[in-house]
């Protein structure tokens, strides 16, 4: 039963109208969602068509810089030719340097020095002929930046080397008649480029010249004798040196070498007499046979050249033959050379009875053996021997040391 006054729908009208709200709402909701989705269609509309979302921008970043250091080397990367003499420099512009190396082609260090302000490099050695060095630099610039340079040269190919030898031999006491003597083993076709190779100092100092015998053989000479006691030095600087031809200075050399005393003798083929000066002084006169008629003995200024206490000699020294009339082969005693002709002063004890009155040798100086036994214990190589009055030809320039058969004014001449 339904009390009075109450609908029997009440309570459910309240529940529907109650759902009804909700979805009242919910439409109203469910419209603005529409709308807002729409205008959000609308709005990412161009021309009919929707755009794609715009990616994010990203910015690469700006490359360095090159670095500011810059090295150069000289010589320039693959040059050739370069004198082995050449200084090889590395540089560095705004920068500082760090490591350097010149090498060989067996990796051998070349030695060099930085300089104090640290921006050149420079070799402190010559280098080797024929050879290609590959030089390696780094260096820090002003940026704080390392770079590095590789490069490479080649030094000069001779088609041959030159060897220097030279006489006196260093250390030497000589006689003063000694002339300096330079004997290449390549015959040399610029000779003032040798002879500039060639220093000669003397203390004290000598005025004196070179001359040339050969293409081979140049020799250094004073106006005059040596004066006793003279300190000479020849130093030779021709390694790396163009001698012309393709042909290069193989290696430097120095002599230190002394002028000892005054040891001058003088045969007369007329009186057959020798005298013998030391230092002015007269110091012992022998008798002496010297060269018969046939072989006479070279005249003019002679120098000795060696000593032999036993000297196997015979005729063919001076163009006769062993078998020949008047050939021999001799063993004698206490022989010293002065001439590259076979002349010696030596001892002849078969031609004792005329030595000091008559000449029966084949150009030698005989003499007994008692005088010369002593004039091979007190001569020495470089000392003077000047034959007079021999009725033979002058002594030649080019036989031994006949270098003072050269007039003066010729000899600076140079025979080039």
């Amino acid at each position: 039963m339904v009390p009075v006054g109450v609908s029997r729908s009440g309570p459910l009208t309240r529940r529907r109208s109650t759902v009804s709200g909700l979805v009242g709402r919910g439409a109203v909701i469910t419209v603005l969602l529409l709308v807002g989705m729409l205008g959000a269609l609308l709005a990412g509309c161009n021309s009919g068509h929707l755009s794609a979302p715009t990616p994010a921008v990203h910015q690469a970043a700006a490359p360095l810089p090159p670095p500011v250091a810059v090295i150069t080397s000289d010589p320039a990367n693959q040059a050739a030719d370069i004198s082995p003499l050449a200084t090889i420099t590395v540089t560095v512009a705004r920068g500082k340097l760090g490591e350097v190396a010149v090498a060989s082609p067996q990796g051998t260090p070349v030695a060099g020095q930085l300089q104090p302000d640290s921006t050149t490099w420079k070799t402190t050695e010559p280098l080797g002929y024929g050879k290609t060095y590959t030089i390696n630099a780094t260096a820090v610039g002003d940026d704080n930046r390392q770079v590095r340079s590789t490069s490479t040269f080649t030094t000069i190919a001779p088609r041959t080397l030159a060897f220097p030898s030279i006489n006196p031999l260093n250390g030497e006491t000589v006689g003063v008649g000694q002339p300096i003597s330079i004997y290449f083993d390549e015959p040399i076709t610029d000779k003032q480029a040798a002879e500039n190779t060639i220093a000669v100092t003397t203390d004290p100092p000598v005025e004196g010249a070179f001359y040339w015998f050969s293409r081979k053989e140049l020799h250094w000479r004073p106006q005059q004798f040596w004066e006793p006691g003279t300190h000479v030095t020849v130093d030779i600087h021709d390694y790396g040196k163009d001698f012309g031809n393709g042909v290069y200075g193989e290696q430097d050399r120095t002599s230190h070498f002394t002028i000892g005393d005054a040891f001058i003798a003088t045969a007369d083929g007329a009186a057959h007499q020798m005298t013998v000066a030391v230092n002015g002084h007269l110091v012992r006169t022998m008798p002496i046979s010297m060269g018969k008629a046939n072989t006479p003995s070279a005249k003019g200024v002679h120098v000795v050249t060696e000593r032999n206490a036993t000297k196997v000699m015979d005729s063919t020294t001076f163009g006769l033959a062993l078998d020949a009339p008047g050939g021999y082969i001799a063993k004698v005693k206490w022989a010293t050379r002065i001439s590259n002709s076979g002349e010696f002063v030596h001892s002849a004890p078969w031609s004792v009875a005329q030595q000091g009155n008559s000449n029966v040798s084949h150009g030698c100086i005989n003499l007994s053996p008692d005088n010369a036994k002593w004039f091979f214990d007190n001569v020495k190589k470089g000392d003077v021997v000047i034959n007079v009055n021999t009725g033979g030809p002058d002594l030649k320039p080019y036989d031994g040391f006949g270098d003072w058969q050269v007039p003066w004014g010729q000899w600076v001449s140079g025979n080039k």
